[in-house]
């Protein structure tokens, strides 16, 4: 079964508190933004580990996932 930008998305926010997220992606190689309060305290490798985990064996089939991980606050000061 192909993976889907949008089976990526549902993935993380079944395991993660997130404000917002966008995913896209061809099947194998995803980009991902996180926003999520549970990132405040963390640096950016254990931001990326964090999801990670949440995705489990369900990354086998994802080639690669290039993410942009952001609390809320650095999410409102993007603008």
């Amino acid at each position: 079964m192909k993976v889907t930008p949008e089976m990526v998305k549902n993935y993380i926010q079944q395991g993660l508190d997130c404000e917002h997220i966008h995913v896209d992606g061809d099947g194998r190689h995803f980009e991902a933004v996180i926003v999520s309060k549970e990132f405040a305290g963390l640096g950016m490798l254990k931001q990326h580990q964090l999801v990670y985990k949440v995705l489990g064996d369900r990354m086998g089939p994802i080639h690669a996932l290039s993410m942009k991980t952001l609390t809320p606050e650095q999410w409102a000061n993007q603008a």
